[in-house]
């Protein structure tokens, strides 16, 4: 029998290696940056062209390297950080593996100039595949330019996953600000097509933070600062004020090296409890520096996790220092050991009548008049709930003509539901609300219980889904004054790259000659809301689900639904009610809201009697 295994070439095993390493353009601006912070930079000039896929160029004054180092470089496991086992103890550098560049130079066409101090000519060795094709002096300042063209040019499969070129550049700057971050001192600039994304000045970390994410994040900064024998804690975190439901604004680093570690995460987050909205995320900017015999941060390929040996103390000081802070800054509540704690009993004056309590009845209380009960409530007392106020009977002539939807009276039974479609018409002995989430009701003798905000999201996915059929607009309301986009600079481009399409679903966006950008109108229903549909759109910006011109359009009609809806904890009038079952059973798939979950279940008069036997 012939034998089946066989020793796989280096060029193979390079190829398979960069899959671990190498798994998008900003796996390499990661990898070049990391190199040139550990030779010393103090100026990193970042270029990409087609969000990297045609080029990726870093350039900095570090020490350089010499002929002989510059081929060797590219070797697999070829590195200047660590000579034995034992350096693992003691990292203090970003690489130490010796995979990046080899993996790189496997997938890509890369040239490299470079030229130590003290050395007359510089060096440019061109390498395609792992093949040498060039290597002469040329004059070069002192420092090392990496070019890498063409990525994934040999791995067309690889190629063909990347998603679209704003996803990926929004991948590269993600990359770009934690190590800029990091390294405050710094200066780092990252051009894109031409046009400079980031140009940031060396300085102190907070004047690094407001550089990244934009002068007004200088009022959101709140210092955290705590030194023990175990760990030094620094940095910054945001008022519980400024939380956005969306992550992408929390940075982590431990000894200078960007990491995800969920348990410090969740340190960070119960800092924060009973002060922040549920489901919204703060800024935090938090640096740990622990004895790097006491972390092990080889234990992924990109390095971005790490093992404390001492990680429950470490969490219940990380967690200590952040409350610390937001308490001195009186956004947190705090303990105040001075105040007095007895019980405070008012003095009682000479001369003073003492009355004995007595009962107040109202006669007039007639438990059996419905006129004033809360299933009777006057609009005037619904309208005062601003969750539900788009269920008034005063606002329906306007949602008929923002979102087309059809008069809640059908005409005929929706054929999917099949015979619960048939009484469309309710009636008020037939209708409750449960825990203020659910409505229930009776249909053809099945008890139906009806989930609002689902159902919610249901009826306006349909309604700004078919205004966007076949190219229409959504129709937005125009704000009073132009509101200024509080988003980082990144997230900010993310937006304008997408404004054309945006701008047909209601929400309008103006760049001025200085820079700055706004918002000028946003879709009808949701100006009070104009944080979390920016949150939204970003959150669906990032996730690369922007294919073709159909699956932006239900992108955003579900971002619109999922952020227009209602929320569960709102009373709802009778009236509210019986509107949104009526348009629930209108729509054309009522049995599910936008994202695919149940809006209703149904329990049959069956299923209810057996549970009585």
């Amino acid at each position: 029998m012939a034998d089946s295994i066989i020793q796989l070439s280096n060029h193979v095993a390079n190829q398979i290696a960069a899959g671990e390493v190498v798994t998008r353009p900003a796996s390499v601006v990661k990898e070049l940056i990391e190199n040139a912070v550990d030779a010393g930079a103090l100026n990193i000039t970042v270029l990409v062209k087609d969000a990297g896929r045609t080029l990726i160029q870093v350039i900095d004054d570090g020490k350089g390297m010499s002929e002989e180092d510059a081929r060797m470089c590219f070797s697999r496991h070829a590195t200047s950080k660590i000579a034995s086992a034992d350096d693992l103890l003691a990292l203090v550098t970003k690489g130490f593996r010796g995979e990046a560049l080899s993996s790189i130079s496997a997938i890509s066409q890369v040239e490299l100039k470079t030229r130590e101090q003290g050395s007359e000519m510089g060096v440019k060795v061109q390498i395609s595949g792992e093949d040498f094709k060039e290597n002469e002096h040329i004059a070069h300042s002192v420092g090392s330019s990496f070019a890498v063209k063409n990525l994934f040019y040999n791995v067309p499969a690889r190629r063909k996953f990347l998603k679209s070129d704003q996803v990926e550049l929004r991948h590269i700057v993600d990359e770009f600000q934690r190590v800029a971050m990091a390294h405050h001192s710094i200066s780092f600039r990252l051009n894109s097509n031409g046009s400079d994304l980031f140009n940031l000045k060396p300085g102190p970390l907070r004047k690094r933070v407001v550089a990244i994410f934009g002068a007004k994040y200088d009022e959101r900064l709140v210092p955290v600062d705590e030194e023990t024998d175990v760990v030094k804690i620094s940095g910054f975190v945001g008022k519980p004020a400024f939380s956005r439901r969306t992550r992408g604004e929390q940075f982590l680093f431990v000894n200078g090296r960007f990491i995800k570690h969920p348990l410090m995460h969740r340190a960070i987050m119960n800092a924060y409890e009973g002060v922040l909205a549920a489901g919204n995320f703060p800024l935090y900017t938090i640096f740990l520096e622990v004895d790097p015999s006491k972390i092990d941060v080889n234990i992924h390929p990109t390095k971005v996790e790490a093992k404390f040996e001492e990680d429950q103390i470490i969490f219940a000081m990380l967690r200590s220092a952040i409350k610390r802070g937001l308490g001195k800054h009186n956004v947190a509540p705090s303990l105040n050991f001075e105040q007095e704690l007895s019980i405070s009993i008012p003095l009682i004056t000479d001369g003073a009548i003492i009355s004995e309590p007595k009962v107040t009845v109202n006669s007039n209380y007639n438990p059996f008049d419905t006129s004033n009960s809360n299933i009777y409530r006057s609009k005037q007392v619904s309208k005062e709930s601003p969750s539900f106020s788009g269920f008034e009977k005063n606002s329906d002539k306007e949602l008929e003509e923002i979102y087309g939807m059809l008069d809640s009276k059908v005409s005929e039974p929706v054929q999917s539901l099949g015979d619960l479609a048939g009484d469309l018409e309710l009636k008020s002995e037939k209708i409750f609300h449960i825990n203020k989430r659910f409505i229930a009701t009776v249909r053809s003798e099945n008890l139906v219980v009806i989930d609002v905000k689902r159902a919610h999201e249901r009826i306006l996915y349909e309604g700004y889904l078919r205004a966007g059929i076949g190219g229409g607009t959504i129709v937005s309301q125009r704000l009073l004054f132009p509101e200024p986009i509080n988003l980082s600079k990144a997230d900010t481009n993310l937006l304008l790259d997408a404004s054309d399409i945006l701008k047909l679903f209601g929400l309008e966006l103006s760049e001025s000659d200085s820079g700055e950008v706004e918002v000028l109108s946003v879709p009808s229903g949701l100006a009070g809301r104009l944080q979390d549909c920016l949150d939204s759109v970003l959150t669906a910006l990032q996730d690369g689900t922007w294919s073709d011109e159909e699956g932006k359009r239900e992108k955003l009609a579900q971002v619109w639904a999922e952020t227009g809806a209602v929320s569960r904890n709102g009373v709802m009038s009778e009236e509210e009610m019986v509107d949104l079952v009526n348009r629930l059973f209108s729509c054309e798939l009522p049995s599910v809201d936008s994202s695919g979950r149940a809006s209703y279940t149904v329990f049959s008069s069956n299923f209810i009697e057996t549970k009585f036997k």
